[in-house]
């Protein structure tokens, strides 16, 4: 008979239960991870996800529960100390100082002592060992998004982890990028590296982890081999029901009539870490959805500043709405022509966190109560005018709240968007443009508001989606583009360029010269 040696246990959570206030984050959640294997880690926005690894990495504290590295009980009360213990992370948004090179970046964040000589031997010597191909003396301002990140893993690695958490790490990276990542994931995990993988995308899950554990309301409800499983039933497992699938059949013919069109756009940076925008043309037409794909970080921010008016363009007639120049017109009365944008920053810049929904809700749509009220009445005109057509939007939009009417801060990513989402399209506008509309949000969550952006194209409006995720792009778009260091690439019909040409467009030096080289 045949001895199957039991699986190593490096990393073991019993029960862990944190509270904020009354609400239950985690709530006796169990988590095994094998020695050298990588786990994966899944559940919808608000299910506890980062508060978990937030607790493993010392941010925060748990209210009961134990942790385990290898059997033995230890206890994490800060970063640093997970960090003496072995435990690395990559959180989803990056911390680095883009004015300083690579070494440098690396080495404020160390917490041994070590000469800037050796620091550069060790960074070049790991990026050949590992395959991550960094020069330490490149300034962070210059690196690619996935550059980045493996700066961020080196940063780790220099620390000899046994456990690495990884927190959306693909959520920017092009298909190229991603598909080094896989090698390098793999690869560690091969030298005895466990790896904790935290994604939405569950086509990543299966491919990539040995195990993954699934959490619910905070509860770990399941731990199972995603390689013995399909991608729906981990959807469904997840969610705790059957995902409907996107509905895109049009109700209405394209009508062919442009509703937005940019001309000969150029907006210079206004510092060393921004963008100039060069030459920026396309139009976009009634009833159809134009997709804008790109690596963060190369001119999004900027175009979508220009779009909704925060920044007035130089030629009026660099942006035509119906044929009419806009370009001189600030946010507020783009939005009175029934021009919506939403920015991918969902914190202080869509919403004020500590600030009510309805607050928010007021702060977009006060100005519609002033034309209700008398003058004398509009003297005192305040937030609470807008509580009932807050709360509509929260229930027409499934927007999870811990109470009523809570701070936009207490909802998880995904609720907050759905909100932000209703928010916007609750003036039912003529044109609708989205920056990264689903980033970070769960599978359920994210259908919710792809089929919101399908429905609203399908009614006749127009619409612009900027946004890093190809499936999305892919998913959604009647034409794409790609944005590369402030170029903008000829638009192409989605029948007419594959997710393969769009990597390539992103990750090459794009400009009008070159592009049509490149597919």
């Amino acid at each position: 008979m045949v001895n199957l040696k039991e699986p190593e246990i490096l990393f073991k959570a019993h029960k862990i239960t944190k509270y904020f206030g009354e609400f239950k984050a985690n709530d006796s959640i169990n988590i095994s991870i094998i020695k050298g294997k990588i786990h994966a880690l899944l559940g919808e926005n608000g299910a506890g996800k980062s508060t978990l690894v937030k607790i493993f990495y010392g941010i925060f504290k748990p209210d009961s529960g134990s942790i385990e590295l290898n059997n033995q009980k230890i206890n994490i009360s800060s970063p640093k100390l997970a960090r003496s213990h072995g435990i690395g992370m990559v959180f989803q948004h990056f911390s680095l100082f883009p004015a300083l090179n690579i070494a440098e970046n690396i080495l404020i964040s160390l917490d041994k002592k070590i000469s800037f000589k050796q620091l550069i031997l060790d960074i070049s010597e790991l990026s050949k060992k590992w395959d991550l191909s960094i020069d330490p003396l490149k300034k962070v301002s210059e690196l690619s998004v996935g550059e980045q990140q493996r700066v961020e893993i080196i940063r780790c690695l220099m620390q000899n982890p046994k456990l690495l958490i990884m927190d959306e790490p693909t959520s920017v990276l092009t298909p190229q990028e991603i598909t080094s990542l896989f090698k390098i994931l793999k690869k560690l995990a091969k030298s005895g590296c466990s790896i904790l993988y935290i994604s939405h995308k569950l086509e990543e899950i299966i491919e990539l982890a040995d195990q993954v554990t699934i959490l619910k309301s905070g509860k770990s409800i399941a731990t199972i081999n995603p390689k013995k499983t399909t991608i729906s039933y981990l959807a469904e497992k997840m969610v705790g029901k059957e995902i409907a699938k996107l509905k895109k059949i049009s109700k209405k013919p394209f009508t062919k009539k442009i509703a937005l069109k940019i001309i000969n756009l150029n907006k210079q940076k206004e510092n060393n870490f921004g963008t100039t925008l060069n030459n920026i043309n396309f139009e976009v037409n009634y009833g159809e959805i134009l997709g804008i794909a790109g690596i963060a970080g190369n001119g999004q921010i900027e175009l979508m500043e220009t779009l909704s008016g925060e920044t007035k363009c130089k030629y009026d007639k660099e942006i035509l709405f119906n044929n009419k120049p806009i370009g001189f017109k600030g946010v507020q009365e783009r939005r009175d022509l029934g021009i919506e944008t939403i920015p991918e920053e969902r914190n202080y810049h869509a919403t004020v966190p500590d600030l009510k929904l309805h607050e928010n809700t007021f702060l977009t749509c006060y100005q519609k109560y002033f034309a209700t009220k008398n003058f004398f009445s509009s003297l005192f005109i305040n937030p609470e005018y807008s509580l009932d057509e807050s709360i509509r939007i929260i229930e027409d939009n499934d927007v999870r709240c811990p109470e009523k009417n809570p701070f936009a801060s207490q909802l998880s990513g995904g609720n907050l968007q759905k909100f932000i989402l209703g928010r916007s399209l609750a003036s039912n506008p003529k044109v609708a443009i989205f920056a990264q509309p689903t980033w970070g949000v769960d599978v359920g969550a994210a259908t919710l508001i792809r089929q919101k952006l399908i429905n609203i194209a399908n009614d006749g409006k127009a619409v612009i989606l900027i946004s890093q995720d190809l499936e999305e792009i892919f998913h959604l778009s009647d034409k794409i583009s790609v944005i590369n260091n402030g170029y903008l690439s000829d638009i192409k019909s989605i029948k007419d360029i594959t997710a393969i040409d769009v990597g390539l467009l992103m990750g090459s030096n794009l400009n009008s010269s070159n592009e049509n080289n490149i597919i």
